[in-house]
């Protein structure tokens, strides 16, 4: 699919790999909708791109209907979703103040894979009823799975299980929307620098880039951005998640 004139949406375009990804869409020309709980940043974002900022949160049914509502009323309704809002704490099952308040895994279950299911299933319910494009395609749908995945380390057992269950619902969506012409991916990047990241000591990030393989660097945004596009323009993808990671394994700490 030609992204040009088509409406898209982007979660956690406030900043890091959803802010990238929202300007490259609107470079290609796509009409893009930046959604982010901190409106703040998602209004930055829209500013720059001539795009759309909407308040959203996620994890709610309520806010996310009305952010997709709004978004089809401004744009029409979207044929890209790319699902880029999440968190990524650290925390032990078990660490010295004891076991990890429940809380705390159900927050980052519901921000990164229940969000990401939430926003994929108002999206491919709009995307559904379009016209198909001329190879039948109606729409594309990519999500954000991590290395993390498949090789989670010490601390990241909330953050491995979301992102393996966006991983793990890659396939099954893709399967069941497929009647509909409508392509399923995920993403699983490896050590990007995002403002988290960025925030740590210039030391700390060259010893993380300096553990990737080929490259030894951090990945770019711009680079998430650019699989982003060769998705949205590659309607042979479909059902998958790409690794991002140049060759990166990671240890068990």
């Amino acid at each position: 699919m030609d992204p040009k004139g088509h409406a898209a949406i982007v979660t956690g375009a406030a900043s890091g790999l959803g802010a990238e990804t929202a300007r490259q869409l609107a470079q290609a020309g796509a009409k893009v909708a930046c959604l982010d709980i901190n409106l703040h940043g998602a209004k930055a974002t829209a500013a720059q791109i001539g795009g759309l900022a909407i308040p959203c949160d996620v994890t709610s049914s309520d806010s996310a209907t009305a952010a997709v509502a709004q978004a089809r009323q401004q744009h029409g309704a979207a044929r890209i979703l790319v699902n880029c809002a999440g968190v990524g704490p650290a925390k032990r099952i078990v660490g010295r103040d004891g076991p990890m308040p429940l809380a705390d895994f159900e927050r980052v279950i519901a921000i990164n894979l229940i969000g990401t299911f939430n926003m994929m299933r108002l999206a491919a319910a709009d995307m559904q009823a379009l016209d198909p494009l001329t190879d039948g395609e109606r729409g594309v749908v990519v999500s954000t799975a991590s290395v993390a995945a498949f090789e989670g380390q010490v601390g990241q057992a909330a953050y491995a299980s979301s992102k393996g269950g966006v991983a793990a619902l890659t396939l099954p969506a893709a399967r069941e929307l497929s009647q509909f012409g409508i392509r399923v991916m995920a993403i699983a990047p490896g050590i990007f620098g995002t403002p988290m990241l960025l925030a740590l000591p210039q030391a700390t990030q060259d010893s993380l880039g300096a553990s990737v393989p080929f490259p030894k660097r951090l990945g770019e945004p711009r680079e998430f951005a650019d699989l982003v596009l060769a998705i949205v323009r590659s309607s042979y993808l479909n059902g998958e998640v790409i690794r991002l990671d140049g060759a990166l394994r990671m240890p068990p700490r």
